[in-house]
């Protein structure tokens, strides 16, 4: 096949020090560190930057600032390794959270503008399966939030910065097609191949270290939060290459998308008060969750919607859905901290939150298994981990697995952050070592 390529086709050879394939938040913040560590750096898309599912995410990003109550990263360690079904690597869930305030003022510095208490602090609003003091302390107050805008700031705000460097080039509706793996040495990855969507040129991508930052799978089902991009094209790059992926068969269903549209309402409309009911008006998690009730975790939440619907308990003609009760919050409430939401129901739903309940039901939002990594983001090819030479993984795309079975709500955030640094760093560090 190379040769018949060869042969019908010019391919345009490109060098760089690195290669970011995918530019979501982990894209863009992997360009970002690589730039600012000196490399010759190239992002590949499929789309415009700011188009990145990215965009999407509404809730928050889970950190122990301590803004609104006392807090602590370990607190939220227990969380996530609890709310992961003890599946989760703890060496690099406890990373993570130890990291995470850190990647939030390094967000704040670069200009994102969270919203704020009356104490001019970075406001947190309260998530599902976030707790005090290893569980005993009631709720946390730990997602610091842009109202629920917080992925469309943070996206604008990376993509911003990421322009400040003259050595990040972009190749934007680039599709991603193969990896390219190096011929004399096993387990070695040289860069990538990709085909421009404007002219149907190939390209072929040589660098040192090639990073795919490619986002989820989520649509390989018919309904699901994710955008229509979301088609896991990272994944099947690696499976082409013959490498593994893992954990593929966690996924995770939201609890509230829009009924028969998919469209996610953040899980900050529990967090700032609302409640999910059934046809009899009851609000049924304080039976399947007494103390976290509606803030319980994904998992918890959504087959408990799921078994109400089962015992003849749903809302609306057929029973199939439940309704999100958000009319009982003040108006100015709801215009200023859930904007988005009452645009999303009012858009999908034709339901205005504040008069009336919003059909939801559980959707496909977010997927656990990808390409395995360790915490470093470097991607590992066997059960003795070990590394594959020059390819790297971060965001959804990857699984270190801090996320476990189940991912909590706001978490996904931070490791398009955390890792990401370490890997522009790392990246950097053995460019300077094994010049290409």
């Amino acid at each position: 096949m190379t040769n018949l390529l060869k042969r019908t086709f010019s391919v345009i050879e490109h060098n760089y020090d690195a290669i970011i394939i995918g530019a979501g938040g982990s894209g863009l913040r992997c360009a970002y560190e690589c730039a600012k560590n000196g490399l010759k750096t190239a992002v590949v898309t499929k789309l415009f930057p700011t188009r990145s599912h990215t965009v999407a995410a509404q809730g928050g990003i889970n950190a122990a600032l301590g803004n609104m109550t006392e807090d602590d990263w370990r607190w939220h360690a227990y969380d996530t390794i609890k709310g992961s079904d003890w599946l989760g690597d703890q060496d690099a869930i406890q990373y993570m959270c130890k990291n995470a305030p850190e990647t939030v003022v390094e967000l704040e510095n670069m200009g994102m503008p969270f919203s704020r208490t009356e104490e001019g602090k970075i406001y947190q609003r309260a998530f599902g399966g976030q707790s005090l003091k290893y569980g005993k302390g009631g709720q946390a107050y730990r997602c610091a939030a842009v109202a629920d805008r917080t992925g469309h700031s943070m996206l604008h705000t990376l993509y911003g910065n990421s322009l400040k460097y003259d050595n990040i080039s972009f190749f934007i509706e680039y599709f991603g097609l193969d990896l390219l793996l190096d011929k004399e040495k096993e387990n070695k990855v040289v860069g990538a191949s990709a085909l421009c969507l404007e002219d149907g040129t190939l390209h072929k991508f040589i660098a040192p270290h090639t990073v795919l930052a490619t986002g989820g799978y989520g649509r390989i089902y018919q309904s699901a939060t994710a955008a229509h991009a979301c088609t896991g094209d990272g994944n099947a790059m690696v499976l082409r290459a013959g490498l593994p992926l893992m954990d593929s068969e966690f996924i995770q269903f939201h609890p509230t998308g829009v009924y028969g549209a998919g469209c996610l309402l953040t899980e900050g409309c529990r967090g700032e008060g609302g409640f999910l009911v059934n046809s009899e008006g009851e609000r049924f998690m304080t039976r399947y969750a007494p103390s976290a009730q509606d803030l319980a975790s994904r998992d918890v939440v959504s087959r408990s919607m799921t078994q109400e619907i089962l015992e003849n308990r749903g809302c609306g003609e057929n029973g199939d859905h439940i309704h999100l009760q958000l009319h009982h919050l003040p108006k100015d409430i709801l215009e200023e901290r859930l904007p988005g939401i009452m645009e999303t129901a009012r858009i999908f739903a034709g339901v205005d939150i504040t008069e009336d309940p919003v059909p939801v039901l559980p959707t496909v939002h977010y997927n656990m298994g990808g390409i395995p990594t360790n915490y470093n983001g470097e991607v590992i090819s066997n059960e003795n981990r070990d590394v594959v030479e020059g390819l790297y993984s971060v965001g959804e795309a990857a699984c270190v697995s801090v996320h476990g079975a189940n991912r909590l709500g706001s978490n996904s955030l931070i490791p398009i952050e955390y890792t990401i640094s370490g890997v522009g760093e790392s990246e950097a560090k053995s460019t300077r070592a094994f010049p290409p």
